[in-house]
């Protein structure tokens, strides 16, 4: 019992540290909008990252991973969405 304790806390742990997401984010092309918002991607980047960390669960994470097509986490989908919806081009 303690073994498997030990291993599932393991398993947890490494699951976490894949969950770790940052977006590639391509700040001089304007191919998709009007204009460029390369000026406010930083405030844009602490929000989208604090709006996905606040509407993600690891149990959350761990389900959408198991069930998605492409193998993403729900805090990773969050935080593109999040990017895209404030037009900024996200290439991951």
């Amino acid at each position: 019992m303690k073994k498997t304790i030990m291993l599932i806390t393991v398993i947890v742990l490494l699951l976490q540290g894949c969950a770790k997401y940052e977006p590639v984010i391509d700040t001089k092309g304007k191919s998709k909008f009007e204009n460029s918002n390369a000026e406010e991607i930083s405030d844009d980047l602490l929000h989208c990252k604090h709006l996905a960390e606040e509407n993600s669960t690891m149990g959350g994470n761990i389900v959408y991973w198991l069930l998605s097509p492409m193998a993403q986490n729900q805090y990773a989908v969050i935080y593109k969405k999040c990017m895209e919806g404030r037009n900024h081009q996200v290439l991951n």
